[in-house]
């Protein structure tokens, strides 16, 4: 009988997963080393160095959030609306200098001259980028939580910091997801999901965190392939260490 896509257990099927992420060793001068043994993490291009070097304050809200990140077994049993409650949970570990951030540019084009001293012809482009969103930006440095959506949600994260960096309107993103030891075993052993009125309800609970939902394995290939273009991304991933007990 073939297998449930929903009891598929995340796992990094390709072992070259993160290949063209930053070495490992050079995360530790960079992340404290009580986050690095809490999350899985993953720098592309640099951003861990840039996130720490270029904007301190950005990397202080940072650690600090990660730092108080505890999800309970009874959130994550618990069905998700249009926003779950480890979502908003989590919106409340950064301060409101995070915003919510759309980006919106027309294009003005100029036909000239091989000197430039003379102009044929221009004419704008409205709306050459428009609709793009990230969940918090602050400064130069975007944000996005990704806990139990579709994977495919990722390519428009990525599209949305390549869009917002090749704009000049940010320097490095960040990306919370969960990670790999999240997996089908672990949320097997929660048992049943929770009905609304926090009784125990009849579904399982590894069925609502399919193979084919926001975990880190979904998004390394896709930054390996270079779907975020030029943009620095560090990518963390949340692990059972960050789960208390209820």
């Amino acid at each position: 009988m073939a297998q449930d896509e929903g009891d598929a257990p995340a796992r990094l099927d390709d072992v070259s997963a993160g290949r063209n992420a930053d070495r490992a060793e050079t995360l530790a001068p960079l992340l404290p080393a009580d986050l690095l043994a809490r999350y899985e993490v993953f720098s592309y291009r640099n951003a861990a160095g840039i996130l720490k070097h270029s904007f301190p304050a950005q990397y202080d809200d940072l650690v600090s959030a990660l730092r108080q990140l505890r999800i309970t077994r009874r959130q994550i049993r618990t069905p998700g609306g249009s926003k779950s409650e480890i979502a908003k949970y989590i919106d409340t570990l950064f301060d409101a200098e995070w915003r919510e951030t759309r980006i919106a540019a027309d294009l003005h084009v100029r036909l000239m001259s091989p000197k430039g001293d003379a102009t044929f012809s221009s004419y704008t482009r409205e709306g050459y980028l428009d609709g793009h969103r990230i969940d918090f930006v602050k400064g130069r440095v975007a944000l996005d939580l990704e806990w139990n959506s579709k994977d495919q949600t990722y390519d428009r994260d990525l599209y949305a910091f390549s869009a917002f960096y090749e704009a000049g309107a940010i320097d490095v993103g960040i990306i919370i997801t969960r990670g790999t030891a999240m997996n089908t075993d672990f949320f097997r052993g929660l048992g049943k999901v929770l009905a609304k009125d926090g009784s125990e309800g009849a579904g399982d609970v590894h069925k609502k965190y399919g193979a084919s939902t926001t975990w880190m394995g979904k998004l390394l290939y896709r930054l390996d392939a270079g779907r975020n273009g030029g943009c620095p991304v560090l990518a963390i991933g949340i692990t059972p260490h960050c789960v208390a007990a209820d």
